[in-house]
């Protein structure tokens, strides 16, 4: 079967070829895969951010982590049947375990032992077909169609709204306004489940060209360019999700009272930026403000996004998919065109 494949680090060593077939070892049910989504994280693996490890003992990294396929064959009692839309759970549990793990919270794995399929020490689904463990599977809505190839970026944010609201539980107030910071598919994303909360929504971008000022206008929320220190928002939420050192400092500025600031994105560079951090500390204790940082997601979370992705218009999903590349184009995919938001595989092209 063809697959791709890539030596962590070497932008000259993306392959698509022949592999083997995958053995009943890797998991009792065997998927057709359908899709195949591209972000950031795969560009950090191809390009050399110092990121991706392939599985011991070998060089190649089979990669791929947002995942989508038809179940071929399942075992019985599994759950699952031929013809199941599914996709993968990206990260496994590490073989101590450590106490999260131990209670599959390995999304908050404390010895940094576990494996990511696609990503660290574990094949990823970037092949025509794959298999999974039936616990490490999650069934969509049918209805989703392509649009399921979204479900592991939506995972990474309900992670971030679920525990968000944990940590609004601590008082009887409850949020009004959320501010989303940046426009690609994590954020546009967030912004959804902002909505689907009944919050008024906001979203900063650094352009408002191509499809992303449409997309946040027909979610009912209200899209930003310019510096966020100026838009004139106390937001009660804040879901950052570009990881520009700068601007995580002035959203925890214009935060409202009692704020709850969600950091989900991911900065590649090493800007350094000069900041006042006596005044930024005075005011985060003096307006109660929480920051935390999140990655990855569990089960939970998995199973959260598949219900936010089928409430969602399938039509305004379907915008977020922009592009499709075949396997043997899958290196030009991490390139950003200016009117990209997701850019997929198709792995049956």
């Amino acid at each position: 079967m063809k697959a791709i494949t890539v030596v962590p680090g070497d932008p000259g060593q993306v392959r698509a070829g022949d592999v083997p077939e995958p053995v009943p070892d890797e998991g009792g049910i065997l998927v057709q895969g359908r899709l195949l989504g591209i972000c950031g994280t795969d560009a950090d693996i191809v390009l050399g951010q110092g990121y991706g490890w392939a599985p011991p003992g070998r060089d190649r990294l089979l990669i791929g982590h947002e995942s989508l396929g038809s179940v071929l064959e399942a075992p019985g009692g599994s759950g699952f049947a031929e013809g199941d839309l599914v996709a993968g759970i990206v990260r496994r549990p590490d073989p101590v375990p450590c106490v999260p793990c131990a209670n599959g919270e390995q999304d908050f794995c404390r010895n940094g032992r576990y494996t990511e399929r696609g990503i660290k020490e574990r094949d990823g689904f970037g092949s025509e077909r794959w298999r999974i463990e039936p616990e490490y599977a999650v069934k969509l809505d049918p209805g989703l169609g392509d649009c399921g190839v979204l479900l592991e970026p939506a995972s990474v944010v309900a992670k971030a709204w679920d525990q968000t609201e944990h940590f609004l539980t601590r008082t009887s107030w409850r949020p009004e306004t959320a501010l989303v910071t940046g426009a690609g598919p994590v954020g546009l994303l967030a912004a959804l489940m902002g909505v689907q909360r009944g919050l008024d929504v906001h979203v900063l971008d650094i352009s408002d060209r191509g499809p992303k000022p449409g997309l946040v206008a027909d979610l009912g929320a209200t899209f930003h360019v310019g510096d966020v220190t100026g838009l004139g928002l106390e937001p009660d939420v804040v879901i950052e999700c570009t990881g520009h050192g700068p601007l995580v400092l002035d959203v925890t500025r214009v935060a409202g009272p009692d704020a709850v600031v969600c950091l989900a994105g991911i900065s590649a560079g090493n800007q350094k930026v000069e900041a006042a951090f006596d005044e930024i500390n005075r005011e985060l204790v003096l307006e109660n403000t929480v920051v935390f940082g999140t990655v990855n997601a569990s089960r939970r979370n998995f199973e959260q996004a598949a219900g936010a992705l089928a409430r969602a218009d399938h039509g305004w999903l379907e915008r977020l998919i922009t592009r499709r590349v075949p396997m043997a184009e899958f290196l030009d995919g991490l390139r950003k065109h200016p009117d990209d938001v997701k850019v997929v595989v198709d792995l049956a092209a």
